[in-house]
């Protein structure tokens, strides 16, 4: 693990220690993952930021009715947010800090507000305000630097995933609901992919891999890191679905803080997905 990444990783422990009391450490997750997500996604908006706004009222004016595509190619994302707070000027207004965190939270595109909202993180801000917490963690979350150019998609989902893996080591008594090691996800996809190295070095490769039951989305990332690793010039695409609302949200706020299309992780327990892979087109495979 890099400096970059232990700093940030420390930091943010460090910040969690502000929930003792109202909070157990079992606990911690239920906020700080959130909070970690949505200030990242802050960080990434940042420079398209005004744009956007400026745009969101214009089109707004002109009654155009399907502005999500608009939006999403101002703000250079897949997603956006039309509100103009961001954790600073949140922090600076603290007065009314705990329903500004919520309208923030309700400006972004339905696709990340559907992950955030997947956390339950909602029913915990009036908690956190109440019990003077919600201004001291978003001062110091505001402090963080999780910009693009300070920290790659590729750094932030490891930092993400060693977030997930030691707060969920907190609540041990359902950490394997939730998490499965890294080690044994990395031994898993060598067994796995190792008889079709030579095939990913084919050139114009459309792969696209599937986990039924992806929980956190351990596999999916496995997979992903192992494939590229034996070849650049592959077609990647991941699918899943997860029926646990907060393994999905994690699992969704991984791909998106990576770059990925959390769209293509479904929240819900049926096979239905395979049909939209094309299923008798490409190389499929499903890791259970």
């Amino acid at each position: 693990m890099s400096k970059v990444h232990s700093d940030h990783i420390n930091f943010i422990w460090t910040i969690a220690n502000l929930l003792r009391g109202p909070y157990g450490p079992p606990q911690y997750r239920k906020v700080m993952l959130p909070l970690t997500v949505l200030r990242r996604l802050d960080c990434v908006l940042k420079p398209t930021k005004e744009k956007v706004i400026e745009k969101c009222k214009s089109l707004k004016k002109k009654k155009i009715k399907n502005i999500d595509p608009i939006l999403k190619k101002v703000a250079g994302q897949e997603f956006y947010n039309t509100s103009p707070l961001t954790f600073e000027k949140m922090v600076g207004a603290h007065e009314n800090i705990a329903q500004d965190l919520k309208n923030y939270i309700k400006s972004f595109s339905e696709n990340a507000r559907n992950i955030i909202e997947r956390f339950g993180f909602e029913e915990h801000i009036d908690k956190l305000d109440e019990t003077n917490r919600l201004y001291k963690i978003m001062l110091e979350f505001s402090n963080i630097d999780l910009s693009p150019e300070r920290v790659t998609n590729i750094d932030m989902g490891y930092i993400f995933e060693e977030l997930v893996r030691k707060f969920n080591e907190q609540a041990n008594e359902e950490a394997g609901d939730h998490f499965t090691p890294r080690e044994v996800i990395r031994l898993m996809t060598h067994i796995l992919y190792t008889p079709d190295d030579e095939v990913f070095n084919n050139s114009g490769l459309v792969v696209k891999v599937y986990d039924p039951a992806c929980g956190t989305g351990g596999m999916l990332s496995v997979s992903d890191d192992y494939i590229r690793e034996h070849s650049e010039r592959i077609n990647l695409e991941l699918f899943g679905q997860e029926y646990n609302d907060e393994s999905w949200a994690i699992c969704c706020s991984d791909m998106l803080i990576k770059g990925k299309n959390p769209e293509q992780v479904l929240n819900q327990y049926y096979v239905v997905i395979l049909h939209n892979m094309g299923v008798y087109k490409h190389i499929i495979k499903i890791i259970c």
